[in-house]
């Protein structure tokens, strides 16, 4: 009886995994040996475990020349001859050059969109640059006027709002007017009220005193009569009688 076909899937069980990654490891490396001897051929079998460890196989001297005869072949070098590092230089000067001739060449239709350097083109080129340059015209136009439409549109909303404060501002001004009319108006009545005499008082806490207006204080001002008496000169005769 024959076996049975396995079929192809991840083994869930770690010690079974191992073993069958030991078994067919062994057989892949013994069949790149064949194959290198049986056929005279160039192989290189490198594989690594789920652990990271690395087991390799090579029918050459050397891995790194297998490799690197690997990669001259995948990416396609230029000569056969040729190095790694010159087919480097090589395709970075071709790259060099593309660029340069696309730089040029935006150069050169940056200069046709100013006007300069017509000369050389032709009529459908011609044609070309002037449907560009109408196109471009019509976009900067575009846009200016929405811009301008834009600025009016904010002008117009200023000036509503401002009206709308200058209302507000006239109703209150309005309203404080009907509030304080003697504050704003002052009548002529008001005024000669103000301005009326005091009115005497009646009979009230303080009365008016009944009395000389001025005030004698000291001495009376009525002439003082002296009688007749011995003079002076009876007790001193020695006095002139003039005194």
């Amino acid at each position: 009886m024959g076996r049975g076909r396995v079929e192809l899937k991840r083994i869930e069980n770690k010690i079974n995994r191992q073993v069958t990654f030991a078994k067919r490891r062994n057989g892949l490396l013994k069949k790149a040996y064949e194959l290198s001897v049986l056929c005279d051929a160039e192989v290189a079998l490198i594989i690594f475990s789920n652990r990271g460890k690395l087991y390799e196989f090579c029918s050459s001297s050397s891995m790194l020349k297998t490799l690197d005869r690997y990669q001259k072949c995948n990416y396609g070098a230029p000569e056969p001859n040729v190095s790694t590092r010159e087919a480097l230089e090589l395709s970075s000067q071709q790259e060099y050059l593309k660029l340069k001739a696309r730089y040029e060449a935006l150069q050169r239709s940056q200069r046709n969109l100013l006007g300069e350097d017509l000369g050389p083109l032709n009529s459908k080129e011609l044609e070309t640059l002037e449907r560009q340059l109408d196109s471009s015209l019509k976009q900067i136009r575009s846009t200016r006027t929405q811009y301008m439409l834009d600025q009016l549109t904010d002008l117009q909303r200023r000036e509503h709002t401002l009206n709308e404060a200058n209302r507000s501002l006239k109703q209150r001004l309005l309203e404080g007017n009907q509030v304080n009319p003697l504050q704003w108006n002052p009548s002529v009545q008001d005024v000669g009220y103000s301005q009326q005499p005091a009115q005497p008082q009646g009979d009230g806490f303080f009365h008016p005193l009944e009395c000389e207006p001025t005030l004698q204080i000291g001495y009376q001002t009525e002439p003082i009569t002296v009688a007749a008496g011995p003079s002076v000169t009876n007790y001193m005769p020695w006095l002139p009688a003039t005194m």
